[in-house]
């Protein structure tokens, strides 16, 4: 059953995609445009929308010439250009003479947009290398990001705004990501805040992995009649079980396939309006079907196939790259051994593609070392495949760094691209030990949300010290179940050291917005490995069009203004993807 699930997959990945002709773009202005919904929270927020163009490869192949920018290309000595031309796909100029770009575009297969910038900054489009997006593509009800909300105002008007987008009883919904942290209320909305902005349709909003949460009248009642949940008088509802009975619901009556695939559109959608363009999923624990599920609890063999549907329909946005995550409990290691035996890595296009073993390649109880680890990880290194695993504290990364060096002793590791993640209080002996085996380590920013800290005893994780140690590193944010999926407040934390309430946490290991800008581009091609390495990440001739336009100056803004960027326009593979109507 294993490995006939696979094969489905495998299938669906490459083979079934339909044939389609590229359609026309015309004109200099961003015409022929679908809206679509705005979840960011800002004043004056005009219809935001966003166009697509593909062709029969399952890549965009699309012909675009930027001009009048700030483009921040990132290749070597980091010029920053005016003008940037991508033709069928592959950037084919970056400079600043109009004339040379436009000859480069004379043979394009597809009309070229033209699109003042403005003067606007641009950057490569982003590159995430550890998150968990295929589970945000499979949210039940309508999904709403809250990361860039700052107050209770703040979501009232986001969901008041959702609100206009959603059907008359359908539930709006918000399934980690965010954390009252960030609202200047330290709070979740109470039931008649919500009440005010959403009309008929229930409301679920949940923190994290299991809650707590909130909801509306429409949803107290719903819950507690039908799911047996209990709600308090002001619509709050108890972390871990009542909430898990909750989510069970909300999954069993409100996931189909058709309304998957829609969540899989919308979190693509989220995904290109903060300017990220790849991402490398990390997977989830599998599901039980109970009350005890999570957020980050799904079936390991299914829930990518909304999003395979969704690329198979020529309807993907985004690159996505996809980790394979195990959770076997013995020394055989059944379901690893299979996945080795019956999965491609690095197999798919340029859309849509396989990676490694992670973020976990046993189950909770053995990651962090062991016999169970050993097995696991030796089958990995002797089948050549790149693994990643989590590690939070000492112990876990001390037993699995002992696991990959006694595993290096027997098969060498060393250009395999073996990965710990998030690293929160790695050791410069650690890191040193780490380089030697040719691995690396990328970090994130999740203790932005609930972290603390001293000067004496720092969250975490020391990206200054991990940048001067010369080890492969590159930055993966965790979204969307205990961390944003934006990019932006990681990018505050890293600059600044302080978490959503404004609390220095990590202090001393601040690093400069150059380093995280290229830790979310160039560097992070390490970690996806394969083609990627060579043609994503930087902005040069050759490599393929992806570009995120920043709605302020990342460079220059006010430290307390980087956690609110996102992108006025984003651009895969030489196409429009995202467009909020401000350029």
């Amino acid at each position: 059953m294993f490995a006939a699930r696979v094969l489905l997959l495998l299938l669906s990945f490459t083979f079934r995609l339909p044939v389609a002709s590229p359609s026309s773009i015309r004109g200099e202005n961003i015409t022929s445009t679908v809206p679509i919904s705005s979840f960011v929270s800002r004043s004056g927020d005009s219809s935001t929308q966003f166009v697509t163009e593909y062709q029969s490869s399952g890549s965009l192949r699309g012909s675009v010439l930027l001009y009048n920018g700030r483009i921040h290309t990132l290749t070597a000595g980091n010029p920053v250009v005016s003008i940037l031309a991508i033709k069928d796909g592959y950037i084919t100029y970056a400079g600043d003479l109009l004339s040379e770009a436009e000859h480069t575009l004379s043979q394009s297969s597809s009309s070229v947009k033209k699109i003042n910038l403005r003067r606007r900054v641009a950057v490569p489009g982003l590159i995430d290398c550890h998150n968990h997006i295929v589970l945000l593509g499979n949210r039940p009800g309508y999904h709403t990001p809250l990361e860039q909300c700052f107050s209770i105002s703040d979501v009232k008007s986001t969901y008041r705004r959702r609100a206009t987008q959603v059907p008359k009883d359908g539930w709006i919904t918000t399934i980690g990501g965010f954390s009252p942290n960030q609202f200047k209320e330290s709070r979740l909305p109470l039931l008649e805040e919500l009440d005010s902005e959403v009309g008929d349709r229930p409301v679920f909003i949940s923190t994290g992995f299991s809650g707590p949460a909130t909801t509306n009248t429409r949803g107290k009642k719903i819950l507690e009649t039908e799911a047996g949940v209990t709600v308090a008088v002001n619509g709050s509802i108890a972390s871990g079980v009542e909430n898990g009975k909750a989510l069970l619901w909300l999954r069993r009556n409100l996931l189909g396939f058709e309304e998957r695939k829609r969540s899989v559109r919308s979190a693509m959608e989220y995904a290109a309006s903060v300017g990220v363009t790849t991402h490398l999923d990390q997977g989830a624990f599998s599901a039980t079907n109970t009350s005890s599920d999570g957020a980050a609890s799904e079936d390991l063999y299914t829930f990518h196939l909304p999003w395979l549907s969704v690329y198979s329909d020529l309807q993907g946005i985004i690159r996505l790259r996809v980790n394979f995550l195990h959770d076997d409990s013995t020394i055989s290691n059944p379901t690893l051994v299979e996945r080795l035996r019956n999965t491609f890595p690095f197999f798919g296009n340029d859309m849509v593609r396989t990676g490694a073993i992670g973020e976990f390649a046993v189950g909770l109880a053995d990651y962090a070392g062991g016999p169970v680890f050993e097995a696991a990880a030796l089958k990995i290194a002797k089948a050549g495949w790149r693994l990643e695993v989590h590690a939070l504290g000492d112990n876990d990364l001390r037993t699995q760094l002992e696991g990959f060096e006694k595993i290096n002793a027997e098969v060498s590791i060393k250009n395999l691209r073996w990965v710990v993640a998030h690293v929160p209080r790695i050791s410069v002996d650690s890191l040193n030990r780490l380089k030697a085996l040719g691995a690396g380590v990328n970090v994130s920013g999740w203790l932005y949300l609930a972290g603390s800290g001293n000067a004496t005893n720092p969250a975490g994780p020391p990206f200054r010290r991990i940048l001067d140690s010369g080890i492969h590193v590159g930055f993966g944010p965790d979204g969307a179940n205990i961390a944003p999926l934006s990019p932006w407040p990681h990018a505050y934390y890293a600059v600044t050291g302080k978490n959503a309430k404004g609390e220095l946490i990590n202090s001393g290991q601040s690093i400069t917005r150059q380093e995280v800008l290229e830790l979310f581009t160039k560097h992070n091609t390490w970690f996806l490995g394969g083609p990627d390495e060579h043609s994503l990440g930087v902005l040069e001739k050759g490599r393929l069009g992806d570009v995120a336009v920043l709605s302020e100056d990342y460079f220059t803004i006010p430290e307390e203004r980087i956690k609110q960027l996102r992108s006025v326009l984003t651009v895969v593979g030489g196409v429009v993807v995202w467009n909020s109507g401000e350029l």
